[in-house]
C-alpha cells in the first residue's frame, strides 16, 4: 500500500480561478502583456491556492489546475498528432456562456442545478500521437517547491480520451480503438514516470466518462454508433490498469463524476450497474466518487469494495453555494459505513470547483468554507 492511500481528506483538483488571473490571461492572449508578466501572475495565483489549502489543513494539495483552461489539458495540450487549433480563454468563455467575456464571474446569476450538455469536440488524429511536453510534470515541479504538504497531480484518463477521439476520421493512423489506446497508454506512462522521478507520490486519474455506462442516454448513444457499452467499459478498465502498472510507490486515485461545468450536470445514474467490476478490477488505491445528489444513487454499491481500497465520498457539492453541515456529513458517512468499513472511507468535494477556467457559480468564500467543513468533519469522524 502506498503512503497516501488512506488519507482522510482530499481535493479533486481544480479550484476557482481568481478574477485577477482571468483578467491577466485575457490580456496575455490578446498580446497586451508579455509572457513573463503572465507567468508571474500565474505563479502568484498557484502560491495562493496552495497556502489556502495548507491553512485549512487538507492532507494533500493541488495547484488548483490554474495553468489549464480545462481539466483535459493535462493530455490534450501535452501531445502531438491531433488536428486542432489553439484553445483560448475567450473560446471557453463564449462556448459555455454564449456571452461577453468575464460574465461568468457575476455570481448574481445564481447557482441552480440545471442539466447541461457540454459540447463534445471529437478530435481527428493526423499522425501517431506522441508526448511533446510533460505539462503535468511542469505543474508538479513548481507546486512541490512551494508546498509543505504532499502535492497531488490530476491526469485525464484513457476512457475519457477514447470518448473524445474522432476515430472514424482517423482510420489512416489508427484503424481500431485498441491501436489508439495503446499509444495513449504509452504517452501517459511516460508522463507518470516523469512525475515519479520528480518525487510525486499521488496521481489522480480523471475518469468522468465512466458514468456514461450508467446513464441511459449515453448508453443508447453508444449503441446507436454500433458500440457495445460493456465492451467499451471492459476495455477502459484494462487501459486504466495498464497505465498505472508497475508504479508501486505511488498512490493512484481515480475520480468519477457526472459533469461539472458552470454549475451544470450532464449525466445521471447510480453506480450499481458497474460497481462490482469497477471496484474489484481497477487497481487504483483510492476511488473518488461523486455522491452529492440523488442522481448518484445510494451507498449500496459500496458493498462490493474489497479490503485495502479507500472510497473517497464526494459529499460536498462544488456546484451550489449552500454549505453542508457537519452533522449531515457525519450522518451520510455513517450510512456509507453500513456497506464498507469506516476505515476504508475518506471525504472530499464531489468534483473540482472549476473544471474549466469558466467557474461554477460559487464564490471563493463558499469554496473556503466547504473545504473547511470537510477537514472538520474528517477530524470528528476519524480523529
Amino acid at each position: 500500500m502506498a503512503a497516501l492511500d488512506r488519507i482522510r481528506t482530499d481535493v479533486v483538483g481544480s479550484l476557482l480561478r481568481p478574477g485577477a488571473l482571468a483578467q491577466t490571461r485575457f490580456r496575455y492572449e490578446r498580446g497586451e502583456i508579455a509572457e513573463a508578466e503572465f507567468r508571474a501572475a500565474e505563479n502568484a495565483a498557484v502560491d495562493g491556492a496552495i497556502r489556502l489549502q495548507e491553512q485549512i489543513s487538507l492532507d494533500v494539495v493541488t495547484d488548483g489546475e490554474f495553468r489549464r483552461l480545462n481539466f483535459q489539458d493535462s493530455f490534450g495540450e501535452a501531445v502531438s498528432g491531433y488536428d486542432r487549433g489553439d484553445a483560448t480563454l475567450d473560446f471557453y468563455d463564449q462556448r459555455t456562456a454564449g456571452a461577453e467575456p468575464l460574465k461568468r464571474f457575476d455570481l448574481s446569476l445564481g447557482a441552480e442545478r440545471r442539466k447541461g450538455t457540454p459540447v463534445v469536440q471529437r478530435q481527428r488524429v493526423v499522425e501517431r500521437i506522441g508526448l511533446r511536453r510533460n505539462l503535468v510534470l511542469e505543474e508538479y515541479i513548481y507546486a512541490a517547491r512551494v508546498a509543505r504538504k504532499p502535492v497531488k497531480v490530476t491526469l485525464i484518463g484513457p476512457d475519457r480520451i477514447s470518448q473524445r477521439v474522432d476515430l472514424a476520421n482517423s482510420a489512416a493512423v489508427y484503424p481500431a480503438m485498441e491501436n489508439f489506446l495503446a499509444d495513449v497508454i504509452e504517452v501517459e506512462r511516460a508522463m507518470v514516470a516523469g512525475l515519479v522521478g520528480a518525487g510525486c507520490r499521488y496521481v489522480q486519474i480523471d475518469a468522468p466518462g465512466y458514468t456514461a455506462y450508467v446513464d441511459g442516454p449515453s448508453v443508447e448513444a453508444m449503441r446507436a454508433r454500433g458500440e457495445d457499452p460493456l465492451a467499451n467499459f471492459r476495455r477502459s478498465l484494462r487501459a486504466d490498469n495498464d497505465l498505472i502498472r508497475g508504479f508501486e510507490s505511488v498512490t493512484f486515485g481515480i475520480h468519477l463524476c457526472r459533469g461539472n461545468q458552470r454549475s451544470m450536470w450532464h449525466r445521471e445514474g447510480a453506480y450499481d450497474a458497474i460497481a462490482e467490476m469497477l471496484f474489484n478490477e481497477l487497481n487504483h488505491g483510492r476511488v473518488l466518487l461523486e455522491y452529492d445528489s440523488p442522481r448518484a444513487g445510494g451507498f449500496e454499491p459500496l458493498r462490493f469494495v474489497p479490503k485495502g481500497k479507500t472510497i473517497v465520498l464526494g459529499l460536498v457539492s462544488t456546484k451550489v453555494p449552500q454549505l453542508e453541515t457537519i452533522d449531515d456529513l457525519r450522518r451520510r458517512i455513517d450510512e456509507a459505513a453500513r456497506y464498507v468499513a469506516l476505515d476504508q472511507l475518506a471525504l472530499s468535494p464531489q468534483c473540482g470547483f472549476a473544471s474549466e477556467f469558466v467557474s461554477n457559480f460559487v464564490s471563493e468564500d463558499d469554496q473556503k468554507r466547504k473545504l473547511e467543513v470537510i477537514v472538520e468533519t474528517a477530524r470528528q469522524v476519524w480523529g
